[in-house]
């Protein structure tokens, strides 16, 4: 899994890496078949002053593709409501892959007794 973390506007620290690290073993947790994950930090200019901070990922997964952003006042709030997000959305994948692969099984005619 490679993983990328970049800011727009904003210096990364290394706490902040740590912090995107730490929150993204959540969704490694519940799905492992990630190929990519690409974080976007950054400062925007909305009308809204209180919302500038912007979160952003893309998670490359095999034929797929999860894009969450973001929008908070602090950037740790932002990857919190990001991380929330992403992690609904990648239980939402992993459940639709396990009822795919378990529907043809359920949908096999039974076999009928020889008389």
């Amino acid at each position: 899994m490679n993983l990328i973390i970049s800011g727009h506007h904003l210096d990364l620290t290394p706490a902040i890496r740590e912090y995107v690290e730490n929150k993204l073993d959540r969704i490694i947790r519940h799905f492992d078949h990630v190929i990519d994950i690409a974080v976007i930090l950054g400062v925007e200019k909305p009308s809204e002053k209180d919302k500038r901070q912007r979160a952003e990922v893309n998670l490359r997964l095999r034929g797929n593709v999860i894009h969450v952003e973001s929008f908070a006042q602090d950037v740790y709030a932002a990857i919190d409501t990001l991380m929330d997000k992403l992690d609904r959305q990648v239980l939402k994948y992993k459940a639709k892959l396990q009822d795919y692969q378990c529907d043809a099984i359920k949908r096999m005619p039974e076999p009928q007794p020889a008389e």
